[in-house]
């Protein structure tokens, strides 16, 4: 089966026009923006992204759109800090635009998603970003108070989150260290523009962790499928992991390999379609408390094959679809016959040897920085209120009492890379 082919179906079936994306596409931005008005707050990194910042202005110029305030207001740096967000948002009613252009990454999507909203609604709600914290607070407010958020197009450079397709904003308290998150369809951009091409500016190591995390995007939600979601999720789950498996180690070796990159930019916006019909869990949740010392992918890519393990007896027919697309692509025996805990680790193991082939962490402790604090971290924001929706995602939901007794040993588990110490619930 032609994955990649698949991938393109599976894509426009759910966004069709709403989502301009492939090779070559860059210089659409402006007429996607023009249909918004004249005006738009063009939002991007201006010293390594400046190429790419140079073709959307041109492109917006060619198209009749002004820049908003006459500059470029500087991204959100990575993880989308708070104080970003709110410099975004002084940006954003300063220059009154009719649209937002957002060129970078999911830190910088995720950001103006949030700054969008507090714009919007700080004045007649509240402007402290905590309140729209959980899910579809903004969305109730917007209803209260008949206001709407400004059109964006949200332009994606890196193979990493699907922020362009999603209703996710992750945003991250720095003095903390911890993330949180906005989950609202309200925040879904209007429109969004993915040029795979554009990746081949962008390191290898963000391609890396972003092929990781369109993993932890499919495989957590296909874990966590309903009756009403299995196929659809298991399909994205199949594409995905698939092309991820063939493509990231050709990545590797070549990092100019366009095909590659495309391959890498098809999965994770699967993995955007995958989080917006189910809900991520254990591994992107612990990834939070691990904000400050790994990027976001590579915490969910480590973390996910020990709650593999975690969960295995409620997931006994979803590891036999995941370890069939790792060991055909060479990273472990057969789990046909397998079953129970021994099929749990041994698709465990094939996700921890994918991993070490594209020269990913695969234990916590091969993370420099990592110490016994980030475990107290992940252990207390498992029980915050706030991020209670990725214990009732697992598969085996979990409460937030169930935590000291089954987290903390996979924790370590994790920590250690002993799969031996993790109790299955």
């Amino acid at each position: 089966m032609d994955q990649m082919k698949r991938a393109y179906d599976l894509l426009h079936a759910w966004k069709g026009d709403a989502y301009i994306h492939g090779l070559g596409v860059l210089d659409k931005v402006g007429q996607a923006a023009a249909q918004f008005g004249k005006r738009a707050l063009v939002v991007s990194n201006y010293t390594y992204m400046k190429p790419v910042a140079d073709r959307v202005v041109e492109s917006l110029k060619k198209a009749g759109v002004e820049l908003a305030g006459g500059v470029i207001a500087p991204d959100a740096r990575p993880n989308a800090p708070r104080e970003d967000v709110y410099r975004l948002e002084s940006y954003i009613l300063h220059t009154k635009p009719d649209s937002i252009v957002v060129i970078g990454g999911g830190s910088a999507i995720d950001a103006i998603k949030a700054s969008n909203a507090l714009a919007t609604l700080g004045a007649v709600v509240t402007p402290e970003i905590d309140h729209y914290f959980g899910t579809g607070v903004v969305s109730a407010e917007l209803k209260k108070s008949g206001a709407t958020l400004i059109p964006t197009i949200a332009v994606m450079t890196s193979a990493s989150s699907g922020a362009h397709l999603t209703k996710y904003s992750n945003i991250t308290d720095p003095v903390a260290g911890q993330k949180k998150l906005i989950v609202d369809d309200a925040l879904i951009p209007t429109v969004g523009l993915f040029d795979y091409e554009t990746t081949l500016s962008m390191p290898l190591a963000l391609t890396i962790d972003g092929a990781l995390d369109a993993i932890a995007h499919t495989f957590e939600v296909f874990l966590g499928a309903s009756d009403a979601t299995y196929e659809k999720a298991a399909e994205l789950a199949e594409c995905a992991i698939s092309l991820v498996a063939e493509y990231a180690p050709t990545l590797i070796a070549d990092p100019t390999n366009v095909k590659a990159r495309e391959a890498i930019g098809l999965a994770t916006d699967l993995g955007g379609y995958a989080i917006m019909i189910g809900g991520t869990s254990g591994a992107h949740l612990t990834s939070f408390s691990l904000v400050d010392i790994v990027a976001h992918g590579t915490a969910c890519g480590i973390m996910n094959p020990y709650y593999a393990v975690l969960y295995s007896k409620a997931i006994q027919k979803h590891l036999k679809v995941v370890g069939a697309i790792f060991s055909k692509y060479g990273f472990g025996p057969s789990v046909e016959n397998l079953s129970d805990r021994e099929l749990a680790v041994a698709v465990a193991e094939m996700m921890i040897a994918f991993s070490a082939s594209i020269k990913a962490p695969t234990k916590l402790n091969d993370i420099a920085g990592f110490t016994e604090g980030h475990i107290s971290r992940a252990l207390a924001a498992a029980k915050d209120p706030q991020l209670e929706m990725k214990l009732k995602n697992m598969p085996v939901p979990m409460q937030a009492s169930d935590v000291d007794t089954y987290m903390e040993p996979l924790l370590r588990a994790a920590a250690s890379g002993d799969l031996s110490l993790i109790k299955e619930m």
